[in-house]
């Protein structure tokens, strides 16, 4: 019986590595210090409110002001999401 050929493949040779890029970390060390004032600018605002019997911090906004505490207090969640 006739013998059969031997095929041969050709080794595998990865692709050449890519460099690994250099990520540059930012300097996030403003973001704690902006989040917490702005949730204690929000607090202190709804309180101040609350306190004063709507008369300040803006009289004007009435009940309004309720909405400003809480967009300071929500922009401070919204800085967080930058902490690493």
């Amino acid at each position: 019986m006739p013998k059969s050929r031997i095929r041969k493949k050709a080794d595998f040779t990865p692709p050449p590595a890519k460099q690994a890029t250099n990520i540059k970390l930012t300097n996030r060390s403003w973001v704690a210090p902006v989040m917490l004032a702005l949730f204690a600018i929000g607090l202190v605002w709804i309180v101040v409110f609350y306190v004063t019997d709507g008369s300040m911090p803006i009289e004007s906004l009435r009940n309004w002001n309720i909405v400003v505490g809480f967009g300071f207090i929500a922009a401070g969640f919204g800085v967080s999401t930058q902490w690493k």
